[in-house]
């Protein structure tokens, strides 16, 4: 079997690109797949017919189960719309066949609190809404807020670094109360993650991509010491290989579209002209095709 190179996205389908990674090679899978949502890509068609769709995700799950390592994790990116909204249902009753879901994660974009409900100790002066949100211009449905992050596992005991994500004590008492903590001034998080998309005043260069901090939570989530290779099936431009480059971490990811492909490796070799010198002549042998393509 043919053993890929590592920090590299590579060109190719990603169901036949995982083919050709060892079997339990992979520490996390990291990835927003295309919802089926009729969504204009440059090369992919998104508007497969239902079963075709569902029955294409399970093949990817398949394969994701094959080379992801037992004590692995699948962070699955999947959202709907407000007309569909079974779409990321019906893809992890599929993935059900092969996966046990650990955890489900709720990605929140954007959230309005009213200031009586944050608490004395928060000292909000009004109500605050942080984020970005799709405007639904219908009076039967909300805004789109909200997005699923399936974390699947093979059997569902993964234990996680959940405090190297974590939100400090409101209560201070809790440090000692609570073991576990390490006496360090952090909680869990729970399963609610607030990330805001970063504000873009100009075009976007792909449809369709989750922002830094998602792909960099389910790492660290994982934990760091325990991660060695992260897959992006759905490389898209880049977001998850350019985490992974600034956490460290080494990444293998596939992606169809050469137009993606391309700016995914300019924003790699931007990102190691910004590292020391010496470290840029150490993971030189590792983009010495993508950057240069």
């Amino acid at each position: 079997m043919t053993q890929l190179e590592i920090n590299k996205i590579h060109a190719i389908d990603c169901v036949n690109g995982m083919q050709l990674l060892e079997p339990k090679s992979v520490d996390v899978i990291v990835t927003s797949p295309p919802y089926n949502l009729g969504i204009e890509y440059n090369t992919y068609q998104d508007d497969k017919p239902r079963v075709d769709y569902l029955d294409w995700m399970e093949t990817v799950a398949k394969e994701s189960k094959r080379i992801l390592k037992d004590n692995g994790s699948f962070f699955l990116n999947v959202g709907g719309s407000l007309k569909d909204p079974w779409i990321p249902i019906d893809v992890a009753e599929r993935f059900r066949k092969h996966f046990t879901l650990q955890n489900t994660i709720h990605w929140i974009k954007s959230i309005a609190i009213p200031k009586e409900d944050a608490g004395v100790s928060t000292n909000l002066k009004e109500d605050i809404a942080v984020g970005h949100y799709k405007p639904i211009n219908s009076q039967r449905f909300h805004h789109d807020c909200h997005e699923y992050i399936w974390h699947f596992t093979k059997n569902g005991d993964v234990e996680l670094n959940k405090v190297a994500i974590g939100v400090p004590y409101q209560d201070k008492t809790n440090i000692n109360r609570w073991k576990g903590t390490n006496g360090s001034d952090k909680r869990d998080r729970g399963n609610t993650w607030f990330i805001p998309y970063e504000t873009i005043r100009e075009s976007r260069p792909h449809p369709s991509t989750f922002p830094e901090k998602l792909p960099e939570m389910c790492i660290r989530d994982q934990g760091i010491n325990n991660v060695k290779l992260v897959l992006d099936p759905f490389m898209g431009i880049g977001t998850t290989a350019l985490v992974c480059k600034k956490l460290g971490v080494n990444f293998i990811g596939f992606e169809i579209d050469s137009q993606y492909i391309e700016i995914a490796n300019e924003k790699l070799g931007c990102e190691i002209e910004k590292l020391p010198q010496q470290e840029v002549q150490y993971l030189s042998h590792f983009y010495r095709d993508s950057v240069t393509n």
